[in-house]
């Protein structure tokens, strides 16, 4: 899917005042603004890829080839899941290497266990969402509607790690809230995890994140002033 663009035309009297204290904002001129993984991503801890290029290269294997694989099978896990949240047909298997196929539909078996067990219904999917207070854009990937509201992510990974938590219980919570007061999130932030090697499949929910929320505004504001500071050098 291609990098989504979020634009905003800035309304002063909404947005934040700290946020507005380092930036240069025009009132009603449109703009764009960062995504939440760009947000995160610029604080985001690389010692656990370090590492982990560094013991695949340990095993003579070429990280990029195995970060490419991964990638790909975590691509096509994806595009199951969401098609059959859409309820619309799936991606055409053929194109695809059988070690690839065996991991997406392990994944996907494994995940459907959950649904079914769960009765998901989901609401929307791949929703862009933008925040006028905090000036970010963001892309919901399922919001889970069975009586009770709930944000849904799901991962391909080998565990959930922090910045995870912080992308959706923080920078999409955030403009769940803002766009849908009338909807408050009542079931929980939910992240599914699919395994890039075995095809293992875990849930993860959280009733309460707003800790996530108060990580990913500080992240919002030191994002700008690190942007600030790069002018200096």
């Amino acid at each position: 899917m291609p990098t989504q663009k979020y634009v905003v035309v800035p309304d002063l009297s909404i947005i934040d005042a700290e946020l507005q204290a380092v930036m240069k904002i025009i009132e009603g001129k449109e703009m764009r603004v960062s995504g939440v993984t760009t947000i995160i991503g610029r604080f985001k801890e690389s010692g656990g890829l370090i590492h982990w290029a560094w013991d695949l290269g340990k095993q003579g294997l070429d990280y990029r080839q195995v970060r490419d694989a991964a990638a790909d099978a975590g691509t096509l896990a994806h595009a199951m899941v969401e098609a059959d949240i859409r309820g619309g047909e799936g991606p055409d298997l053929t194109k695809y290497s059988p070690e690839m196929v065996e991991k997406s539909k392990s994944s996907f078996s494994a995940y459907l266990e959950w649904k079914n067990q769960t009765k998901l219904l989901p609401y929307k999917t791949e929703m862009g969402l933008v925040s006028k207070k905090w000036l970010f854009g963001g892309c919901l990937d399922a919001i889970q509607l069975e009586g009770k509201i709930a944000l849904l992510d799901w991962k391909t990974s080998n565990a959930i790690y922090q910045d995870n938590i912080i992308q959706v219980g923080g920078g999409y919570q955030i403009l769940w809230e803002e766009n849908f007061p009338e909807l408050p999130i009542t079931g929980g932030i939910h992240i599914l995890r699919f395994s890039k090697v075995e095809g293992d499949f875990t849930h993860h929910v959280w009733q309460n994140l707003d800790i996530a929320k108060k990580a990913f505004l500080h992240m919002r504001i030191l994002f700008e002033i690190d942007k600030n500071l790069k002018t200096r050098l």
